[in-house]
């Protein structure tokens, strides 16, 4: 099984319905508090099931919702299918998005699913893209010392906030024993320090920043913002 395959299908990743809730919550809110003006084009690039998208759609001109997996696709046109406002397109359809025609686009919580050549790929997707002022932001990134006690602590300080502590509990031990634990032994998460994600986006032709916050509930992992570079180089130069 790959990942493609593991979201292509009810998982227990969620503890409860409330997780799920609250996770999406938090992460279209984290988006929306991305978006400069209500004239933005939005790319929400692994959205997932997106359960408040039309919140974030609300706050821009367009938005592209964009996951490799069929039924995720399916439950988001059901859902968002009458929002003049959102698409929902395949991942591989990304690359019919008009060239410089999108002001922000969001991977969140998906770079751990991608092969280091498939994330190549899509830095270099994005970055012709973008406009010359967009950006691009990759949330969720793990580092290499994090340990899933830490990712286990983060999730039930959520939960306690959020209300959901039994069954987060509950959730972690049926985690244990699920598709999940057996495909991360077997396929792996991807995990980058902050050196090499910013040497990557470099690569690619960006300008990185690390965010001061991380996207979502996890603090102990990262955020980044990449900008394209020549239009940065540009700008700089014409202020002199």
């Amino acid at each position: 099984m790959s990942w493609r395959d593991y979201w292509n299908q009810d998982t227990p990743i969620y503890a409860s319905e409330r997780h799920k809730l609250l996770h999406y919550r938090l992460v279209a809110n984290d988006i929306i508090g991305l978006i400069p003006s209500p004239d933005t084009t939005v790319l929400d690039y692994g959205c997932g099931e997106a359960l408040f998208a039309d919140k974030v759609a609300a706050k821009c001109a367009r938005l592209y919702l964009s996951d490799a997996a069929p039924l995720v696709r399916d439950r988001l046109k059901e859902r968002f299918g009458n929002d003049p406002r959102i698409t929902v397109i395949s991942t591989d359809d990304v690359p019919n998005i008009p060239e410089a025609s999108l002001d922000l686009i969001v991977a969140n919580s998906l770079v751990q699913y991608l092969s280091l050549d498939e994330f190549r790929a899509l830095l270099a997707l994005s970055r012709g893209k973008l406009k010359d002022d967009g950006r691009l932001i990759l949330g969720d990134i793990i580092p290499p010392d994090i340990s899933p006690l830490t990712d286990a602590k983060a999730l039930l300080s959520f939960a306690w906030q959020g209300g959901f502590l039994r069954s987060a509990l509950t959730g972690l031990a049926r985690t244990a024993f699920s598709d999940y634990r057996k495909i991360r032994e077997e396929v792996g998460l991807a995990q980058y320090s902050e050196e090499e994600i910013v040497d990557l986006l470099g690569d690619a032709g960006f300008t990185p920043e690390r965010a001061l916050r991380n996207l979502g509930h996890n603090p102990a992992r990262m955020t980044f913002v990449g900008r394209p570079a020549q239009a940065l180089d540009a700008e700089e130069a014409a202020d002199r």
